[in-house]
């Protein structure tokens, strides 16, 4: 079995040895510095404060996550009974090109399609495929990030094909509810321990398991940044979170056991007891009286 964390988590210490603290702090109000620095000299965790975006990155970021929300609805429109993976791949890369965008996924660390098309097992980068038919009673999840103007933005859609057993319109409603719940937990000065374990408890009250090895991540000026957000975990632990940062919050849930293993193509994960996964993706802005939504 391969290793999930290796391709996910590199690319943080990548960025982190790479990136210039010159071209990426931004020169923050005095009050968010000096509160800062009181949470700092009681011992949180602070991320690093480049991540924290300026106005004018943050209006770069919403016009990026106009354009992919919107193709999520041209999506939502199109998708059906008995097109196959690689139809939906062509549509975003259609509808993303048609309006002076990049789809992010596309080469990315060697990626070879425009976005992931997960269905039923399949927890998360299903790579599409002209042999893969969405058939009566799929649940599948579409995942879209967009490069517009340099900023990046990032979300994805569960949608269920035909008629879909009660247990998967379930799972579904659960994991929406989940991503939910994670968002009105990540505010302002709250930690990301809060976020991750109010999502994994309800998860496990519903009788769900929480993925372990994938987890939500900044993104906006880069495809994916710190901080790293995981969807389980105990409150009152790991980074602050602080008005002006940009990341996602994926949930990715299990109908069964939370174990997974990668196919062979070192990209598809997939349940290791073939039970059917969902998830949902929102980016958020963190601002000084909770968030704003930026992608759904």
């Amino acid at each position: 079995m391969k290793s999930v964390n290796r391709k996910y988590y590199l690319f943080l210490q990548k960025i982190s040895k790479t990136m210039s603290k010159k071209e990426y702090a931004p020169l923050l109000p005095i009050e968010l510095r000096n509160k800062i620095k009181e949470y700092r000299a009681k011992g949180y965790k602070i991320p690093p404060l480049r991540i924290i975006r300026s106005e004018e990155q943050i209006a770069g970021i919403r016009e990026s996550a106009k354009i992919n929300t919107a193709l999520l609805d041209y999506i939502s429109e199109n998708i059906r009974e008995g097109i196959t993976t690689q139809d939906i791949d062509d549509m975003v890369y259609e509808f993303t090109t048609s309006h002076g965008a990049i789809p992010a996924p596309l080469h990315y660390e060697g990626y070879p399609k425009s976005c992931c098309v997960s269905r039923n097992e399949i927890v998360c980068h299903g790579i599409p495929s002209k042999k893969e038919f969405l058939r009566n009673g799929d649940i599948v999840n579409v995942d879209v990030s967009t490069i517009y103007n340099r900023y990046f933005s990032d979300a994805s859609r569960m949608f269920m094909i035909g008629e879909v057993s009660e247990e998967c319109k379930r799972l579904v409603k659960v994991t929406k509810e989940c991503l939910e719940i994670g968002i009105a937990t990540a505010q302002p000065w709250a930690r990301m321990g809060d976020v991750g374990a109010a999502i994994q408890e309800h998860a496990e009250k519903n009788g769900y398991s929480v993925v372990r090895e994938l987890c939500g991540h900044g993104c906006g000026v880069k495809f994916h940044e710190p901080p790293e957000v995981l969807h389980y975990g105990k409150r009152g632990t790991e980074e602050l979170i602080i008005p002006g940062m940009t990341f996602t919050i994926e949930p990715m849930i299990n109908m069964g056991k939370k174990e997974i293993f990668i196919e062979d193509n070192d990209w598809t994960v997939v349940t290791k007891d073939l039970k059917p996964s969902a998830q949902w993706e929102h980016q958020i802005l963190i601002t000084e009286t909770g968030n704003e939504i930026l992608t759904y």
